[in-house]
């Protein structure tokens, strides 16, 4: 079961991350017909780039006791889509929140002042 373990960490990520989503209704939420796209060609631009890294023979399959051991492809093990989803997916939360912060401060700002200038 330790061999699994990086898998489920990045699900269990992964699933968190859903739930703040939800909650928030940041980014999947808030426009999931286009959030899907946008999430399909980070993750495709990424997976190439990864394939084009091991075509060059500049990345490799790192061992580990957590890794699942299974491979999509030579070098390229299961759990790198999956990384690859948490990680735009994590970018894009965090972009979200921030710009929303950054406008409910900005609309605080202008109400105190009596509106934009």
């Amino acid at each position: 079961m330790i061999a699994f373990a990086y898998l489920a960490a990045l699900l269990v990520s992964a699933a968190s991350m859903v739930l703040i989503d939800r909650r928030w209704r940041l980014y999947l939420f808030a426009a999931p017909g286009r959030v899907l796209v946008v999430q399909a060609v980070g993750v495709g631009f990424l997976l190439a780039a990864d394939l084009v890294g091991i075509g060059a023979g500049i990345f490799q399959r790192g061992e580990g006791p957590y890794l699942s051991g299974l491979d999509l492809a030579p070098h390229l093990p299961v759990e790198e889509p999956i990384f690859l989803w948490f990680l735009c997916h994590l970018t894009m939360l965090v972009f979200c929140g921030v710009r929303r912060g950054l406008d409910a401060l900005a609309d605080r700002c202008s109400a105190r002042d009596g509106g934009p200038a």
